[in-house]
């Protein structure tokens, strides 16, 4: 994405923004802050942005410099930044940390004992500081970043050429925040949310400030510019100061990016006619856009810190050598390489923009092997480019463009907005060239209400016209969010209405009473005997005869062990063999077929043999769908009615509570709120403690308050990200020696990539990896024997044993040979079940674990 979105704290949360400003003042009689401040160490000071600053009272102008003093009264205490006067209600203030400590420990009963009294005191203690302090919200930061093949040409070109591509650079984000204030930006009046009476009105423009940075942490070239938007906006209604409306400002996030690639990509090729050309970033990623004249290794060059790291290690090298008097061995060279990987990311380095473009520079020529910024001239002289106007593209590809959105994001949502649709709309026109933003901006209009009318409307319209007072500029009512019309397609409701309807047809085969009955008395083979709620659900399941059937369960439920009762009961009546299983995923298969020893298939896979070999159900068979909450609503209508044809009987299995499918699903939870009789599971097993069984059924049923019970157990832990990440590798390496099994969680993917390179340099250190040979992965780090690795691509041809290669699999390294095979052992297996990869799809499709 080349726009992020994060939320700002009041207090001194914007002091990030100022940690790496140019503490000189540049030469005034340059243009634009990047050449103003060119030889100065660090990144120009930020300036002001957005129609909003015209109501501080024409102390500041739109493009003057920030300062320190005028951020922390607008950002950090929501005051006017010249005055100092509030703009509308203050910041509420929150009891810090010591103040709740304070208060608790004082309502502590006197007659305790001094050691009572000081263990309760550091529990006390150790919950509020895990808690932390709340902060309101003062504003949100949009990072504005332009594509990387830009950032190399930028930083490779000659001064005059940076300062056009900067230019480039700071129209677009002016005129997408331009586009915010118009489209997302809004805010809340009138009665209480509870009241249902609360307008959406629109706002006097955004007051913005803008810091541009060069590099990256690792000192790559990386342009982009950090938008903090002020929580504070006066509305068009009355005049008054009051807070943004946060809900639209994170919804429209993905479609913002689309639209500021698109519209930067139409200033660059304004100023010097480049081209450019969309390229596959790899598995899981969307395809990229690129200025087709910056080659690939060019932009691999400035995206990896591998080159730190070697540099690093030769001197290790050398150092061992002039140690020692000799080379170090293969094995040696992997732990010196280790050594040179750093333990988390680098400190950021103040530089001016003159030394890194000096490096930047160098770098490239050798690359290129001719000169850098000869090299730039003359990917930027082209001859004037084709531009569109938005009449030039005809209603009927308009028309066209419209279905074909729908259609994309019809196969990931059950239902969606216009953000969706404005997102998908943006990226299909990206390669579009366009003579303005203007123009841009109309065919993407255009090509999104197509796409509605292409949509199935699910909210009703309003049935009474407000005031004219009460209507916005479009004539739309302020008692109506803006783009919040829901909608969805008619193959999607369709598929839905077909699954109710087998759901409550019950002349799917059955098991008899007594059969049921005889089962759920018997213990099974590792001697465990159905509870009630397990019987229960089985005689539902059973005796239903409904062809469409639905089993509700919790993790640690016990849903593996009531199948097993159900499979031995439905084999019972229709032969062995009558039970096959299906899920979303190749491991949920793999794990469903491992519990209750039944052929199992992943769902996708399944139909494309259906579709190859005609191959599918018989009659009497039970069919169930493990992980029901993640089949896609179409593949579930597509298995059911193959049953039905059958005359066979589909059991979907699952929790609608948790996940739902990465496809257009909710059938699952559709089927289960349908009826009043569910079956379902309620006791929870898999806890020691009986306050996380609980706990864990409140968080199902998105009871917030819950999470104070795993604060008061000591189970969260809160912090600064960076801290964060520190704490639980910290927290992952402990349990690891102590020979527990333990899941490190990231919610990005340059953070497992860094925890991944962290915790294999500590496993190579201390013996658990080791070898003379390594392969390089996709991303650019290394296994070697004893590393962690998990597959990430099917492959049947590849067999282990009686199983094969699934993604998602885990496995360990035990062998790198020379033409760059590894061969795999499944993770935890002493002996059996490897498997050899071929090198490209170690190469391609293998991860560090």
């Amino acid at each position: 994405m080349t726009v992020s979105m994060r939320v700002m704290s009041a207090g001194d949360g914007y002091k990030y923004l100022l940690r790496t400003v140019a503490a000189g003042d540049g030469d005034r009689s340059l243009s634009t802050p990047l050449t103003r401040y060119y030889t100065e160490e660090g990144s120009p000071p930020g300036r002001w942005l957005g129609a909003g600053v015209a109501a501080l009272g024409g102390a500041i102008q739109v493009g003057d410099q920030v300062s320190e003093p005028q951020l922390q009264l607008l950002v950090g205490m929501g005051r006017n930044p010249v005055t100092g006067d509030p703009l509308g209600l203050a910041y509420p203030a929150y009891r810090t940390v010591a103040e709740r400590v304070e208060e608790r420990t004082a309502a502590l009963d006197p007659t305790l004992g001094s050691a009572s009294r000081s263990e309760t005191v550091a529990r006390i203690e150790a919950e509020e500081a895990a808690r932390g302090t709340r902060r309101a919200v003062a504003g949100y930061d949009f990072t504005f970043s332009i594509p990387k093949s830009a950032s190399v040409l930028w930083a490779v070109a000659d001064a005059g050429t940076q300062a056009l591509i900067a230019d480039a650079h700071h129209a677009a984000v002016a005129e997408v925040v331009a586009f915010m204030e118009r489209e997302v930006a809004a805010t809340r009046t009138g009665a209480t949310a509870r009241d249902g009476a609360v307008a959406q009105v629109d706002v006097r423009g955004l007051i913005a400030t803008a810091f541009d940075h060069y590099d990256s942490r690792a000192g790559d070239p990386h342009l982009h510019t950090h938008v903090v938007i002020s929580n504070k906006v006066q509305t068009v209604l009355d005049g008054k100061w009051r807070s943004l409306d946060g809900r639209p400002m994170h919804a429209a996030t993905v479609a913002l990016s689309e639209l500021h690639e698109a519209v930067f990509a139409d200033h660059l090729t304004r100023t010097f006619g480049v081209e450019w050309e969309a390229r596959d970033m790899g598995r899981d990623r969307n395809l990229a856009w690129a200025v087709a004249s910056v080659p690939e290794e060019l932009m691999v060059e400035f995206s990896s810190r591998s080159r730190h790291i070697d540099a690093e290690k030769n001197r290790l090298i050398a150092e061992y050598v002039e140690k020692h008097g000799r080379q170090p061995s293969a094995t040696t060279i992997i732990k010196l390489r280790a050594q040179a990987t750093p333990a988390t990311r680098p400190e950021k380095q103040v530089r001016s923009l003159a030394d890194l473009t000096t490096e930047w520079r160098e770098r490239a020529s050798r690359l290129l092997g001719v000169d850098a910024t000869s090299w730039a001239r003359r990917v930027i002289a082209n001859d004037a480019p084709l531009l569109l106007r938005a009449d030039d593209i005809p209603l009927e590809a308009i028309a066209s463009l419209g279905q074909s959105v729908v259609d994309v994001v019809g196969e990931k949502r059950s239902t969606w907005r216009r953000w969706n649709l404005t997102a998908e709309a943006a990226r299909q026109t990206t390669g579009y060239r366009f003579a303005s933003t203007v123009d841009r901006e109309a065919v993407v209009g255009l090509v999104v209400d197509a796409a509605e009318v292409a949509s199935l409307r699910l909210t009703p319209p309003e049935l009474a016209t407000s005031p004219a007072v009460f209507q916005r500029a479009d004539g739309t009512s302020v008692f109506r969010p803006k783009h919040s019309t829901v909608f969805s397609s008619e193959v999607l409701l369709v598929s839905e209405e077909r699954l109710l309807e087998r759901a409550n047809t019950t002349t799917g085969p059955t098991v008899p009473l007594a059969t049921v009955e005889r089962i759920s008395a018997k213990p099974d083979r590792e001697g465990r005997v159905l509870g009630p709620d397990q019987a229960g659900a089985l005689a539902k399941v059973a005796l239903s005869g409904r062809v469409v059937d639905v089993l509700v369960g919790p993790a640690g439920a016990g849903k593996t062990t009531a199948m097993s009762a159900l499979r031995r009961a439905w084999e019972a009546e229709h032969g062995y063999g009558s039970v096959v299983g299906l899920a979303p995923s190749a491991v949920a298969a793999q794990v469903l077929a491992d519990d209750l020893g039944i052929a199992t298939e992943n769902t996708a896979k399944w139909w494309e043999v259906h579709q190859r070999t005609g191959q599918s159900f018989r009659t009497g068979q039970l069919v169930i769908v493990d992980e029901a909450s993640l089949a896609g609503t179409l593949s579930l209508d597509r298995i059911s009615a193959l049953a039905v044809e059958a005359g066979a009987k589909v059991l979907l299995v699952g929790d609608y509570a948790q996940l739902q499918s990465v496809d257009a699903g909710g059938a699952f939870s559709l089927l289960v709120h349908d009826r009043d009789d569910a079956p379902e599971l309620v006791d929870i097993h898999r806890f020691t403690n009986p306050w996380e069984k609980t706990a864990s059924l409140g968080l199902r049923h998105g009871r917030t308050e819950v999470i104070d019970t795993y604060m008061e157990h000591g189970r969260v832990t809160g912090g600064e990200t960076e801290t964060m990440i520190d704490a639980a590798y910290t927290a992952w390496r402990a349990d690891r020696l102590a020979g527990r099994a333990s899941v490190l969680v990231s919610d990005s993917n340059e953070s497992v990539l860094a925890l991944n390179q962290r915790a294999r340099t500590d496993l190579i250190l201390d013996g658990t990896v080791h070898g003379t040979r390594e392969v390089e992965l996709h991303d650019g780090t290394r296994a070697a024997t004893g590393d962690s690795v998990i597959t990430r691509r099917n492959d049947r041809r590849l067999r282990a044993g009686r199983s094969w290669v699934r993604n998602g699999d885990r496995w360990t390294v035990s062998d790198i040979r020379d033409d760059g095979s590894v061969t795999l052992r499944r993770a935890g297996l002493r002996w059996g079940g490897s498997v050899v990869l071929p090198a490209v799809y170690a190469a391609e499709h293998l991860d560090l674990g």
